[in-house]
């Protein structure tokens, strides 16, 4: 039960916001005020439907105790509380989430790496779906997609891809993502229909930003080199392409796609940003999460999530032990929402749990 001081200090500190913001106010106040604002704006309207809901329940209460109520009118009561009370079980529950404690990422974009595992040929052109996947599934929501950096597998698909994407709320929706992702079907070069089995890894950081992270430039390696294509063919006459090494945590970044030297830091920089903010929060997540038995996953890239079984036609995510019958058009994108809903629900529930046996 959450106590009706915490939701009374709730609406009061909405309303004095609200009052704030319509005074004189300098730029940067104004912008503070707004983010808690809007950040207050579905809890205070959970709240507020609750408090509506519990008021109706004690109307009702009255005309259960009126003697001089008919009969009729006492029953009509009873089944519309009853209703009620289910209501308010149900939005006591939906303000319980929002609630809960913010990963201070959820907001943010993601850097999203697809790298082919074991299985060969096989791996490459898993990848390449995997981020086809991907790249629907952000066109759906709204997102734009930059790949940052890209290494061609030899029969289609890729070794490795890393790519931008760029919106709100980015990583709450696919930080689930991170870990070996499995398939199963028949490749098209085998004459005798046998299924082959091979994988890819992914991972999904959250873009961090210069004050997400410090960086200091002496901690930093730079080297400089000539970028080549597949097979050492040139593809660049000048000394552009870009390492840059993390000397505390060893984290290396290459960058060759740009012409310019200059381009190739800069993203060589957003990704290896991302990685070292990403390697601290997982460094504190460990710490919090250390009596937590049930998380829906722990974004080590090691971690078998999901297997893709196409003879069968069918997609399991082994975290949550949920199978859809739609791989087609999971792969496509297009579905990909019905995996990703049930786990930030079961990851709610698990920390809803937590909270409850505190």
């Amino acid at each position: 039960m959450i106590p009706a001081e915490k939701m009374a200090r709730l609406v009061d500190r909405f309303e004095a916001i609200e009052a704030e913001m319509s005074s004189d106010l300098s730029p940067e106040g104004y912008v503070k005020l707004s983010k808690e604002y809007s950040e207050l704006t579905p809890v205070v309207a959970a709240i507020r439907r609750m408090n509506a809901a519990t008021a109706e329940i004690a109307d009702l209460e009255e005309i259960l105790a009126d003697s001089d109520a008919d009969e009729e009118m006492r029953d009509m009561a009873r089944d519309e509380q009853k209703a009620l009370r289910d209501d308010e079980v149900e939005k006591e529950r939906e303000l319980s989430i929002l609630l809960l404690p913010k990963d201070a990422a959820d907001e943010k974009s993601a850097i999203l790496e697809v790298r082919a595992g074991t299985g060969g040929d096989e791996a490459g052109l898993f990848a390449g779906d995997l981020f086809r996947m991907y790249s629907r599934y952000a066109d759906l929501n709204g997102w734009k997609v930059e790949i940052m950096s890209a290494s061609d597998a030899d029969q289609g698909g890729y070794k490795e891809i890393i790519a931008s994407i760029t919106g709100a709320g980015v990583f709450r929706r696919l930080k689930f993502e991170s870990g070996v992702h499995r398939v199963q079907r028949v490749p098209e070069t085998e004459s005798g229909g046998r299924i082959h089995t091979s994988a890819a890894t992914v991972a999904v950081l959250p873009e961090a930003e210069e004050v997400d992270v410090n960086i200091d430039d002496k901690d930093l390696r730079v080297d400089i080199f000539r970028a080549s294509g597949p097979g050492g063919q040139s593809v660049n006459t000048t000394d552009s392409a870009v390492r840059i090494t993390h000397l505390p945590t060893g984290i290396v970044v290459s960058q060759q796609d740009e012409k310019s030297q200059h381009k190739n830091r800069a993203k060589a920089m957003i990704v290896l940003r991302s990685r070292v903010y990403e390697l601290e929060r997982s460094r504190l997540d460990a710490v919090r999460a250390e009596d937590r038995k049930g998380q829906v996953g722990s974004g080590d890239r090691s971690e078998r999530i999901r297997t893709y079984n196409f003879p069968q036609g069918r997609v399991t995510d082994h975290r949550i032990n949920l199978t859809l019958y739609k791989l087609d058009r999971v792969i496509a994108g297009d579905a990909l929402e019905d995996l990703i809903s049930p786990l930030i629900a079961e990851d709610q529930a698990s920390r809803l749990a937590d909270l409850d046996g505190m």
